[in-house]
């Protein structure tokens, strides 16, 4: 992918957030987004290889579009000021939809790269699936967040959002109570784009999140409990 070429189109982009500029330099859009395309196509193969859930990911569904929700938001720029994608068993990457933590990585017209792995701002059934989890599987979470390749490449757990309180339902003296208290489990890094060296964006990518993976598949392992209908 021409990254050069990308983040001076994201650059020029938050500078000219406005409808008439974008449709002058849609061609610009339309080329860039064919190769972001690529890159998410590669990755899900890289990804693949130690992930086989999500193998076989439409990297088109992947893609976030570019255009933004304005309908509740304070904020009217019609445009994103990066390129996105979210990869995740069955095409599903909205918490809305289904729960299960996602890949996701996004291009700033900075020079960086975003990339990440877990469940942000999970639903509330889905959340609590997570907490019990914890509960019930404390030992194996130890083992995750000690996970050296995890920690060296992320660090710890994102706590945006963390309660000053445990949740109603939670002991105080549980073991990793300040876990439990999070409204996301998700990690995330950001690193310098190889503007000079594009051929190492998926591997450098691929490779961080196969560092995620030990938090993923204990992830995977919450299930939400049933809801019986009387």
């Amino acid at each position: 992918m021409h990254l050069r070429d990308l983040t001076q189109f994201l650059k020029e982009l938050s500078e000219n957030n406005n409808r008439p500029w974008f449709i002058m330099n849609k061609p610009r859009y339309d080329i860039l987004r064919e190769e972001f395309l690529q890159v998410v196509t590669e990755l899900i193969v890289e990804l693949g290889k130690f992930d086989p859930a999500v193998k076989f990911c439409n990297p088109k569904k992947a893609m976030f579009r570019i255009n933004r929700d304005v309908r509740f938001a304070n904020d009217k720029s019609p445009y994103k000021t990066r390129f996105s994608a979210a990869i995740a068993p069955n095409d599903v990457r909205r918490p809305s939809q289904a729960g299960g933590p996602t890949y996701y990585m996004q291009i700033d017209g900075n020079g960086q790269v975003l990339f990440g792995a877990g469940e942000y701002m999970p639903p509330p059934p889905r959340l609590r699936a997570l907490r019990r989890h914890l509960v019930d599987e404390a030992a194996g979470f130890s083992k995750v967040i000690k996970n050296k390749r995890l920690r060296a490449t992320f660090g710890d757990i994102q706590n945006e959002g963390k309660l000053q309180r445990p949740p109603k339902g939670f002991d105080a003296d549980a073991e990793h109570i300040e876990y439990i208290k999070l409204k996301s489990f998700f990690v995330w890094t950001e690193v310098d784009l190889p503007l000079n060296q594009p051929e190492k964006l998926v591997p450098l990518i691929a490779g961080g999140m196969k560092d995620a993976f030990p938090l993923v598949s204990w992830m995977r392992e919450a299930v939400e409990e049933e809801v019986v209908e009387e």
